[in-house]
């Protein structure tokens, strides 16, 4: 099936087709992993969307293919004329996946 298809995964959405990678927020276990939250499919028969709780009956395949850490964020806080300063460094773990299929009717 081809297309694209809408997810939500980590608290925020990605537009995913067949094949491509994504660096998302990270999902515990490794090897196939499958996304059910689905707020969107769009495909040469047209385009379906959630209805608020109502699942649409899509799901999405992907393969994990690393658990890694995210690059640095600094945090740095300060207040003028106090002598006020913090600094703190923070790394989000994340993982690498690829998308497989888009299912109908899972």
């Amino acid at each position: 099936m081809a297309g694209f298809a809408v997810v939500r995964t980590g608290g925020k959405m990605y537009r995913v087709t067949p094949g491509q990678i994504l660096v998302v927020e990270k999902i515990e276990g490794e090897g196939e992993v499958l996304l059910q939250e689905v707020l969107m499919v769009s495909d040469e028969t047209g385009t379906v969307f959630a209805q608020g709780e109502k699942s649409i009956g899509v799901s999405v395949r992907a393969k994990i293919l690393s658990q890694e850490r995210d690059q640095k964020i600094i945090v740095f806080k300060k207040k003028k004329r106090k002598n006020y300063r913090r600094k703190q460094g923070h790394r989000q773990s994340v993982s690498r996946i690829r998308i497989e299929e888009i299912i109908r009717g899972a």
